[in-house]
């Protein structure tokens, strides 16, 4: 009687510990596990460009969707490992202190491929009035 009772235990722990993995190893959702902090938004002086600023902060597995911005941008790993894919390009991985240049209208995606929490330090100089993120499909 003992031996069907442990055989089962052991049945449902499995199951269950291949779940919580399954779980694990899911993609984040990009809503929940991306942040944006604006810290600078200037004009530049010139009639339609500003410099942004901003700390953009993924967790773990987080992958941004795909999107372009109406303007060059810049981004600087503060800390964690970025994998970006530019459209037409291979993708690279960035980690704490690497720098991206991405050029205007460039496609681009980026993930936190580590398994800590990963930010960087976006520069975006850009047409003012325009929206700073352009969703792609």
């Amino acid at each position: 009687m003992r031996r069907p009772l442990f055989l089962a235990t052991a049945v449902v722990l499995a199951s269950m510990t291949a779940i919580a993995h399954a779980a694990d190893t899911q993609p984040k959702s990009w809503q929940q596990g991306l942040s944006r902090t604006d810290l600078v938004r200037q004009d530049l002086g010139a009639a339609d460009r500003e410099v942004i600023q901003a700390r953009v902060d993924f967790e773990p597995g987080v992958t941004s969707p795909k999107h372009a911005h109406p303007g060059v941008e810049v981004a600087y790993v503060i800390s964690g490992t970025f994998e970006y894919q530019l459209e037409g390009r291979a993708p690279v991985i960035l980690k704490a202190g690497d720098s991206l240049f991405i050029p205007a209208g460039v496609a681009h995606v980026a993930s936190n491929v580590g398994k800590e929490k990963a930010s960087e330090l976006a520069t975006y100089i850009v047409k003012k009035g325009e929206p700073l993120l352009i969703l792609k499909p």
